[in-house]
């Protein structure tokens, strides 16, 4: 079986798999280091090689920058202490999550590839992110129930994402992938009412910036018609 290098550019939904590696700037990078993103994502192509659909991404990281958080519940060795006088140590980590939707195009390189090329994206949506604190042992006072919500730094509001990558869909629909660079700005408020450790409301107004390198699988499903092949 042999492919047609004439074939016509194909609409029908592309179903993916997403990772990328982000950066943090603005507000974001006083409270995370660098972190990840995975995800979902589910769109329909046309035939003019327009893109739309929505995305799902799951925020992750272990690099915390806030050197307040347990100001004043903490001894000098960064221990907490439990109600049976054992030192223990909490596990800090960066989770949220963006829903959105995006809309793009791909402008072609060669007419031998009519759905491969420069895919340029936007998106805008609702992103949330905190401070995931873990004590294994459940025994900290200080942290149990919603005493938690004083140190986690809940945040939301509305994102934009800017995307510029290489998207590639062969003729035989076996290697389908994109790669490429984009930005996350996100317009978001404190959601805390009172912060233990720096004794104020946690409702400031943010600016989250999030530079990424993103990548992902693609699994298209068209519709094609038996003439679009031929056999030898």
């Amino acid at each position: 079986m042999f492919e047609n290098e004439n074939l016509p550019a194909r609409k029908g939904f592309l179903v993916g798999v997403n990772g990328s590696f982000d950066m943090p700037g603005a507000d974001m990078a006083k409270r995370f280091g660098p972190g990840y993103r995975v995800g979902l994502s589910c769109h329909y192509k046309t035939k003019s090689n327009w893109v739309f659909g929505m995305k799902l991404d799951f925020l992750n990281g272990s690099s915390i920058r806030e050197d307040s958080l347990f100001s004043g519940v903490i001894g000098p060795d960064s221990t907490f202490i439990n109600q049976d006088g054992q030192r223990l140590y909490v596990q800090k980590f960066k989770r949220g999550f963006m829903l959105g939707a995006e809309a793009g195009y791909i402008f072609r390189l060669t007419p031998k590839l009519q759905d491969a090329g420069i895919l340029v994206m936007t998106g805008a949506g609702f992103m949330q992110h905190r401070i995931l604190i873990k004590d294994k042992s459940e025994s900290i006072v200080a942290l149990q129930g919603d005493y938690r919500k004083g140190y986690d730094r809940l945040t939301n509001g509305i994102y934009v994402e800017q995307y510029v990558g290489y998207v590639f869909l062969s003729n035989t629909g076996l290697v389908n992938f994109h790669l490429g660079l984009d930005v996350v700005a996100g317009f978001t408020q404190g959601r805390r009412d009172f912060l233990y450790d720096v004794r104020r409301p946690g409702t400031d107004k943010r600016v989250d910036i999030m530079f990424g390198v993103r990548g992902g699988w693609i699994l298209p499903i068209f519709k094609r018609k038996s003439e679009d092949y031929y056999f030898e």
